[in-house]
């Protein structure tokens, strides 16, 4: 069962990046326009989805190099499941943004558990194609990803790397 867990973790490692990339982009100078800020609100932005997308692609890649005999997708499919998971973790978070804003959430104010469980469904969806889970690996990644993600964020919010704690 925990070697199950890892696996499972080590398969969802470039959605998870992904999702922690964007808020970096705060430390950024240059241009980072919100993607539509009407849509999905101000901190949804242009460098933000690209770096997780991209961050997403990294992983998969260090990932394949590692060549872990464990994993759940081979390693030349790197790039196919790297986007996969890049992309869907980032429109994964953004679709929950436009919900949000439809039913008038905040920017930044708490919606439990659809800010912790919206980039790995994106990041499930996208990679089916590519991976058979079964519905107890779906469940134990959406589980899993939910107390990891309070604990992550909170940790990011008291590190100031996050304005907020969730």
């Amino acid at each position: 069962m925990l070697m199950r867990l890892v696996e499972l973790v080590w398969f969802m490692l470039p959605a998870y990046v992904a999702n922690m990339s964007p808020p970096f982009t705060k430390f950024w100078r240059g241009w980072n326009a919100p993607i539509h800020e009407r849509l999905f609100g101000s901190h949804k932005t242009v460098v933000g989805f690209a770096l997780g997308v991209t961050t997403g692609v990294a992983t998969a890649f260090v990932q394949s190099r590692i060549g872990w005999e464990r994993s759940l997708w081979p390693a030349s499919d790197w790039l196919a499941v790297g986007l996969a998971m890049g992309f869907g973790a980032m429109a994964g978070d953004a679709a929950k943004s436009f919900a949000k804003r439809r039913i008038g959430i905040a920017p930044g104010k708490p919606w439990i558990p659809f800010d912790q469980l919206d980039f790995p469904a994106g990041a499930l969806l996208l990679v089916s194609p590519l991976v058979a889970l079964s519905w107890t690996d779906v469940a134990t990644v959406l589980v899993f990803t939910f107390v990891a993600d309070i604990a992550v964020n909170q940790l990011a919010y008291r590190l100031g790397i996050r304005d907020t704690g969730w």
